[in-house]
């Protein structure tokens, strides 16, 4: 069975920092765009970040001001994903998707994780 897993989410502060894994059971995640996208309570799914197959290219929603960093590690075949200043309307479940065409469309994705649950409180 070919999955990803996501990790690392939890209760966390406001202003405090997660760091979130994304990794590959059953396939590597070298030939894959590798996707962010959360869905806060009551809303819908939306896009985070988004990381080349070679870890050239980066983008973000604007609305994340810089607070978060995409990563991958080929070695460890994971893509994380560090959340800096977290803010109560980051809340939200975090999936991670793997994109075989290299780009980070949603409806397009190969594999989607679970999700792991951020939730942002004082």
């Amino acid at each position: 069975q070919l999955q990803l897993v996501e990790s690392g989410g939890g209760l966390v502060q406001p202003g405090g920092s997660l760091r979130l894994s994304c990794t590959a059971s059953g396939f590597t995640l070298d030939y894959y765009a590798i996707g962010w996208f959360r869905q806060a309570p009551g809303k819908e799914r939306g896009g985070v970040s988004c990381i080349s197959r070679h870890g050239g290219s980066v983008n973000y929603a604007d609305s994340l001001k810089g607070r978060f960093t995409i990563s991958r590690d080929h070695a460890k075949n994971t893509v994380y994903l560090q959340m800096n200043s977290l803010k109560p309307e980051d809340t939200a479940v975090y999936f991670c998707a793997a994109h075989r065409s290299g780009y980070c469309r949603p409806i397009g994705a190969d594999y989607w994780g679970k999700g792991t649950l951020v939730t942002v409180s004082s």
